[in-house]
Parts: structure tokens; sequence; C-alpha cells
């Protein structure tokens, strides 16, 4: 026990020792919330929307999910299916469970990885889950390999290539 009790205390002075601790003057922070936070901003300490956009100094860089191609003619390729997860950042783009009909028992779902931007076949991974109900509401799941994969592929990267030729003839 004594063992236990000397290292938590050393652990937690190795914890609070590596803390920088600044001594502020209350008359030099702003009082109004809306100013200390533009402050923080100026001085590097929070966010701002140039910082999101990827134009602060050393960020990464973010481009809108309105200017990229693929991710445009990949929703409008999905339209309508109901989407259960959709992450720009993340680059990836899941559809709820789909049936056509109501007396089938299948259904499907299926999930886009985006791993590039550029308008390619290996840009995009394509999952599509195919689910089976019995009677008694038992159902199996299964990775499909099936032709549904390379005509979403085919689709999406033609949508994505008119899209760009589009957006080029505009500028």
């Amino acid at each position: 026990m004594p063992k236990l009790t000397l290292l938590i205390l050393l652990f937690t002075f190795l914890l609070v020792s590596c803390a920088k601790y600044k001594k502020v003057d209350s008359r030099k922070v702003p009082q109004n919330a809306q100013e200390r936070a533009r402050k923080n901003v100026e001085e590097g300490r929070g966010i701002s929307v140039k910082g999101l956009l990827g134009k602060n100094k050393g960020g990464a860089n973010f481009e809108f999910s309105r200017s990229n191609p693929m991710w445009r003619a990949s929703l409008d390729t999905l339209n309508f299916l109901p989407l259960s997860n959709v992450d720009y950042s993340g680059g990836i783009i899941i559809t709820d469970w789909y049936s056509d009909s109501l007396e089938n028992n299948d259904s499907i779902k299926i999930t886009l990885q985006f791993l590039s931007n550029e308008i390619r076949s290996d840009s995009l991974k394509i999952s599509v889950y195919k689910k089976n109900c019995n009677v008694n509401n038992a159902c199996k799941v299964n990775l499909s390999q099936s032709k549904i994969n390379e005509e979403l592929l085919e689709t999406i990267l033609t949508k994505a290539a008119q899209l760009q030729i589009a957006d080029k003839t505009k500028k």
C-alpha cells in the first residue's frame, strides 16, 4: 500500500510539473467574452474560420465539399437512398438499410470510403452489404461482390468527370 501511495504522489508531481502556468494580469484581459475570444484567436490560441478552411500557417488544407466533384457525384448517385452517416472530413458515406419492395426480405447497405480527391477508380472504396431476413426476423448480413459495386463506381466516376468539366467551363 505505501508503494502505491508513493507511486500516485510521484505521478501527480510529474503531471503537475509538466503544466505551463502563465500569470495573467486581469486588467489586461477583456471582460467581454467576444473580445476575449477575438484576442485568443489573434494570439493563435483559438480557432477561426480561416483556420478551419486551411488558410492558417501550418494547419491542414480542407476543401469545401461543394468543390469536390467526387463527393458531389457520390451524393448525387446515392440521393435515392436514406443516409445514416455522411462525414466529409472523414471521407465516408454510409447509407441506411434499403429495400425496394416490402415483400422482399433482402435489403442493402452501401459504404463509400474516399481514399483520394482525384477522379480515379482507386480513389473510392465501395462496400455493399446484403441483409437477408427470414420469416422469424433472423437476419444474415454478408459483404456482397456484385455488379452493384462496379455500376456505382462507374456512375460516380462519370458524374464526377462531368462535374469537373462543368466547373472548369464556368471559370
